[in-house]
């Protein structure tokens, strides 16, 4: 005997806005283009909306009394996700950038990586440096903070610590962020 085919459960997508009928404020602010603003009962919103075939959304349900707009939902709809597409685009990502250092560097290997940090900053990226103690090293702890604020002390022009060198584990480290952001073109 087959058993029978169970549909999977229809996805509900819920609103982001309360549109006509749902909304349940029994008066509204009014506004929108062609029409007079003021305050309106819930009843003579939606018919001044359906006289102008558009639809009643509810843009501030926290606003005493609620704001409604008189306005094409789907078009309405269309819009807010540009304007949330184009603030993403706008917002600007934090890049961290990691320079690791083992507590005995030479002198060549950190001027090379402070010359690295240095362009890291320069392009708008935080920087977390830290110092790597492998086995017994970590009794070199003073050598590793040393390494770190001569590391600050090298980048004073082009950034800031935002975070003290401190120990976690075997692992003693600090994040430096930009003094000055420069646009990407």
């Amino acid at each position: 005997m087959a058993l029978p085919q169970r549909r999977p459960p229809r996805r509900v997508v819920e609103e982001p806005y309360k549109v006509n009928e749902r909304i349940l404020a029994r008066e509204v602010r009014v506004v929108g283009e062609n029409v007079e603003q003021g305050i309106y009962e819930i009843n003579k919103a939606q018919a001044m909306a359906k006289a102008q075939n558009l639809d009643l959304v509810e843009v501030s349900p926290n606003a005493v009394p609620p704001v409604c707009r008189i306005v094409d939902y789907s078009k309405f709809k269309y819009e807010q996700k540009k304007k949330q597409k184009e603030i993403k685009a706008n917002a600007t990502k934090v890049v961290i950038k990691e320079i690791r250092f083992g507590p005995n560097t030479d002198d060549h290997d950190f001027d090379f990586k402070l010359k690295h940090a240095i362009n890291f900053l320069k392009e708008g990226a935080k920087v977390k440096a830290y110092v790597q103690f492998v086995g017994r090293a970590i009794v070199f702890k003073d050598r590793g903070f040393q390494l770190l604020e001569r590391f600050s002390k090298g980048l004073e022009d082009y950034g800031k610590i935002e975070a003290e060198p401190k120990l976690e584990g075997k692992r003693m480290s600090m994040f430096l962020s930009p003094k000055v952001v420069v646009p990407k073109k």
